[in-house]
């Protein structure tokens, strides 16, 4: 199988070095796709050149390309039997009349909540969406998507072995939609550190809460990437993940990432059906179910539960079922499948 990645224009390379959503999973589809014996080409100028020589990189984009070209037969000359794109391609009218010249299936990934799709852009058969969640499905169902853990990798992150970790890490955007405040205020609960990692998004939000950012128990690491970054996953205790009451989470890459080192997760949830609920199980972590009309101190101390739970689950258990859950090879082949 010849598989097309495609990357599309973005501030983030691929992979990036650090934070990045759709750009990891490529990359994760990528390293999956060759882990499962297809021939892999990365698609587009956005790849990094430091990937070895062993990458077939094609320096071209289809929505930049005319259908009948010299280009575009080259690229069907090719024989692709998929491609693998970011959520917005399948809708881009430019990329699919040269898509549809390659005669070729198309799988993408929804992170996120809010992009609208063409009315035809999916067929559950030749074009195939994938979601995260029952709540990201029921958005997206009138293009008939199919539930997937999604798979996310930065390059040199592999995992060490699992060891008991020491302190609490938070890890992602820095926003209101992302909510570590609440982390924040749980790990103050239980007398806990806690680690903050991430580019910051939103300053006014930061001073909003500057009171409980500045307290001596949270600790602000900054944005990382690679092996520094595999190894605040490795290292903590637990891994604890917050959002907004109204916020949808699509990708959630920070499931995967904290599973495979073997770091059990305590999640805060607002409602049912989310990617927290579907990413995480008794064994891997524990989900909070806070009452969104409840104030931010109830929440906090309903998640402080949670990490208290999360905090006597096994690392060595814990990485096992997310190297089996969280698989790049396993996800490129529910991708390659068409569903029956």
């Amino acid at each position: 199988m010849l598989v097309g990645i495609c990357d599309f224009p973005s501030s983030y390379t691929f992979p990036p070095v650090g934070y990045g959503g759709i750009e990891r999973w490529l990359w994760a589809v990528a390293e999956g796709a060759r882990a499962a014996g297809a021939d892999v080409h990365l698609l587009g100028p956005g790849w990094r050149t430091d990937l070895g020589a062993d990458w077939a990189l094609r320096r071209v984009r289809l929505e930049d390309r005319q259908p009948g070209t010299r280009t575009t037969r080259e690229l069907r000359a090719a024989g692709y039997d998929l491609l693998v794109v970011g959520h917005e391609y399948p809708s881009h009218p430019q990329w699919r009349q040269v898509w549809d010249e390659l005669d070729c299936d198309v799988a993408t990934f929804q992170h996120s909540p809010v992009f609208q799709h063409a009315v035809d852009a999916f067929d559950g058969r030749r074009s195939r969406l994938y979601c995260y969640s029952p709540e990201m499905a029921a958005l997206y169902a009138m293009h008939a998507p199919v539930l997937e853990h999604a798979v996310h990798l930065g390059v040199g992150e592999a995992e060490p072995a699992a060891v008991p970790g020491r302190d609490l890490l938070w890890l992602g955007r820095i926003d209101e939609e992302k909510a570590p405040h609440l982390a924040v205020r749980a790990a103050e609960l239980l007398g806990r550190r806690i680690s903050i990692v991430g580019p910051v998004f939103d300053t006014a939000y930061l001073r909003r809460h500057q009171a409980l950012f500045s307290t001596d128990h949270v600790t602000w690491v900054g944005e990382l990437g690679g092996a520094v970054k595999t190894a605040v996953f490795s290292n903590a205790a637990a891994f604890v993940y917050t959002c907004s009451r109204t916020y949808v989470e699509a990708g959630a890459a920070v499931f995967g990432e904290s599973l495979r080192a073997g770091t059990p997760v305590a999640a805060l949830c607002w409602r049912e059906g989310t990617c927290a609920e579907v990413a995480i199980c008794d064994a891997t972590g524990a989900a909070a179910y806070a009452d969104p009309d409840s104030d931010d101190e109830a929440a906090a101390r309903v998640l402080a539960v949670a990490i208290e739970q999360a905090l006597m689950l096994d690392a060595p258990a814990v990485q096992e079922i997310g190297f089996q859950r969280f698989d790049p090879a396993r996800h490129f082949r529910a991708l390659a499948a068409e569903p029956c």
